[in-house]
């Protein structure tokens, strides 16, 4: 809702600069790494496909909806490691849509207990915007001085006859990222071409480029069925930015809860479960720490992932956590 009124109120003033930061919120940020780090894509030695709808602000008109869809597999070439993958998203927030489609790769490095990689995502962007759908007797009450807009503000981008407009720019993401069984640690920056989305000559959004560091810790508590997962996000476009806080507990390599905090203002609550071998799921249901709970009911995501191997023989030990692999 914030994002969507931020360009709105944009639109009818000019052209537009997207300066609020453009990537959606992730919830189990700690098992769906390669969104924002391209070098984490492949991590392990099992193809992984894995999914996440979140439903933000629920109770609020027009909130948010974001679906996220990936499949990645390591591969060796010779002597030498690799990973790709293929990722989507679908962001819906007001009169806004936002469909992204990435390429991913990532060269892996044995380093220690553990692996280097160095990775980077080729996409494009596509940013709609359903102009017929706006209301301006309402949205001047947005405005201080309840001006009233009539239907043929100039300011709006031309339809042409159609329901809305849309555009499209390439977009490049890199990252570095390290990890063992124990910890892992990633810097990314996104958006390095800084795409401008042209929808006319008075409309056009810039998506700025996005800074991401992101690590986390396994540690096993002397009663062995049990580990503490703390771990951390910094996200930021150097006019705006956010950190997450999360400590999860996980039992007999299995089950999953804990609780994080977003200092944007909310409060998460998570919870997941490994099914059955390679199989996992988790949900996180986010609630607001500022005026916003007096209208919204919180948020709620739902994840999925799944790891297997279709190349190698099956193996016979079972598999402790997606998150291992």
């Amino acid at each position: 809702m914030k994002r969507y009124i931020v360009l709105l109120c944009g639109l009818l003033c000019g052209v537009v600069f997207v300066r609020a930061q453009f990537d959606p919120q992730i919830g189990q940020y700690m098992f769906m790494r390669s969104v924002y780090n391209p070098a984490a894509v492949g991590e392990g030695d099992l193809m992984r496909v894995y999914g996440s709808h979140r439903m933000q602000f629920t109770g609020i008109m027009d909130a948010p909806m974001t679906t996220n869809f990936s499949f990645s597999s390591p591969f060796v070439i010779g002597k030498t490691s690799h990973a790709a993958g293929v990722r989507f998203m679908n962001d819906r927030f007001g009169l806004f849509s936002n469909q992204s489609f990435y390429a991913e790769y990532a060269y892996r490095i044995k380093l220690g207990k553990g692996y280097l990689s160095v990775g980077a995502d080729l996409g494009f962007i596509n940013l709609s915007f359903a102009v017929d759908s706006v209301n301006l007797k309402d949205v001047a009450d947005l405005v201080k001085d309840h001006a009233y807009h009539n239907a043929t503000d100039n300011a709006l981008p031309a339809t042409s006859g159609q329901n809305g407009v849309s555009g499209m720019g390439f977009d490049l993401g890199v990252g570095v990222y390290y990890s063992t069984p124990i910890w892992w640690v990633g810097v990314s920056y996104g958006h390095v071409t800084q795409p401008r989305l042209q929808w006319s000559d008075k409309a056009e959004v810039k998506v700025r480029g996005t800074f991401y560091a992101a690590g986390g810790y396994n540690w096993r508590l002397r009663d062995k069925k049990w580990v503490l997962m703390p771990s951390a996000m910094v996200q930021t476009d150097f006019a705006g930015w956010d950190v997450n806080l999360t400590m999860l507990a996980q039992l007999n390599n299995r089950y999953r809860f804990g609780l994080g905090y977003r200092i944007a203002g909310s409060v998460n609550i998570l919870l997941g479960m490994d099914i059955i071998n390679g199989l996992q799921v988790g949900y996180t249901y986010e609630l607001p720490a500022n005026g916003l709970i007096r209208e919204s009911y919180g948020s709620h995501e739902l994840y999925l992932a799944y790891g297997f191997n279709i190349l190698k023989p099956k193996r016979t030990n079972r598999y402790k956590s997606v998150r291992y692999l």
